[in-house]
């Protein structure tokens, strides 16, 4: 090697923890940036609630702009914090573009609606219209969320639990197959809204004939994709556990229904996604309380307000159940981390 070549190497050598600690400077500056942007989003946010005066009468301006200047502090003390915490880089990383967003709509929105009027009233209401509901009228929404949130649970725990042991019959048992699949073939296709008139004859009461459509809107996808994932496990986990004297039960216990749970929890997230657009309908059948019954309620009362409020607090249970849902397959499927990358 020459001399040439040795001094470069070198050199290389002397630079590389430099050029490491400038790319890694270079990536907190924009981290920075990002979360400086962010802020001054929220604090356009705010100061759009005090460009003008509003059109209509609300009374919950100020407050809107007094929180929109607390999110924006807050957003730039945690980006300023990138530069000695490497989770308040991470954080500002993966949130300030939603934020930066966000706070842009939320200041474009007030400008349409309360300052300028571009947006007819009442079917498009301004951001402090939306947190005046939540104030106002907290109780009876309040209410509306512990009802729905209850009926949902039940509905939705009775068609996971059906469709699952059902699910699992079907894709161990040719006998119960034969039976219960054609009933599957009529009943799956047809919307769970479709059957309205009969649950509602069929039950006692309201609140039982919509818990059995969420059920039946949850059972379905769940049956369906148990049943695929139990038919689809490998004969080799068998044959295996019977050359180590497996009885029929630990097959299905201990072999079919763990190799089939990936399939299981596609049909819950479906489900879930399907009781929930089946509770507004149900609720405002004949329901005296939940979400569903306050769109109604809103609706009549040309209270748009209202119901934009109902509809973010409703998809945001629904996130939430979706999050939970996760992690709770997260925690069961763990044995996967190491074979599928989520």
């Amino acid at each position: 090697m020459s001399t040439y070549s040795v001094s470069s190497a070198l050199d290389l050598a002397r630079e590389g923890p430099r050029s490491s600690r400038i790319i890694k400077l270079g990536r907190v500056l924009r981290v920075r940036l990002v979360g400086v942007v962010a802020s001054l989003s929220w604090l356009a946010f705010g100061m759009s609630c005090h460009w003008r005066a509003d059109i209509g009468d609300w009374s919950r301006t100020n407050e809107v702009a007094t929180a929109a200047f607390v999110i924006s502090g807050l957003i730039l003390v945690v980006a300023l914090a990138a530069f000695w915490s490497q989770r308040a880089a991470d954080v500002v990383q993966r949130r300030a573009p939603w934020l930066v967003l966000l706070g842009i709509v939320l200041a474009v929105w007030e400008a349409v609606t309360a300052k300028l009027g571009w947006l007819p009233l009442p079917f498009f209401p301004s951001p402090q219209a939306i947190v005046e509901v939540y104030t106002d009228d907290f109780p009876k929404l309040l209410d509306s969320v512990w009802a729905s949130v209850k009926l949902q649970l039940g509905g939705y725990a009775i068609g996971a639990a059906v469709g699952f042991i059902t699910g699992v019959s079907i894709g161990w048992s040719r006998a119960v197959g034969y039976w219960v699949h054609p009933l599957l073939r009529f009943i799956g296709p047809l919307p769970a809204t479709a059957w309205l008139p009969i649950a509602f004859f069929a039950f006692p009461s309201s609140w039982s004939a919509s818990t059995f459509l969420i059920a039946l809107a949850t059972g379905f996808p769940v049956t369906v994709l148990t049943w695929s994932g139990v038919a689809s496990v490998s004969n080799a986990y068998y044959d295996v556990a019977r050359t180590l004297g497996a009885k029929p039960s630990f097959l299905v216990f201990k072999v079919a229904i763990p190799a089939a749970l990936p399939h299981v929890f596609v049909g819950l997230f479906m489900g879930l996604g399907a009781s929930f657009a089946v509770l507004v309908v149900a609720e405002m059948m004949g329901v005296k309380a939940g979400l569903g019954w306050y769109l109604q309620w809103a609706q009549g009362w040309a209270a748009y307000a209202n119901m934009y409020a109902a509809l973010l607090v409703m998809s945001l249970l629904c996130s939430g159940a979706i999050t939970a849902l996760f992690r709770v397959r997260d925690r069961l499927l763990i044995w996967q981390k190491g074979v599928v990358k989520w």
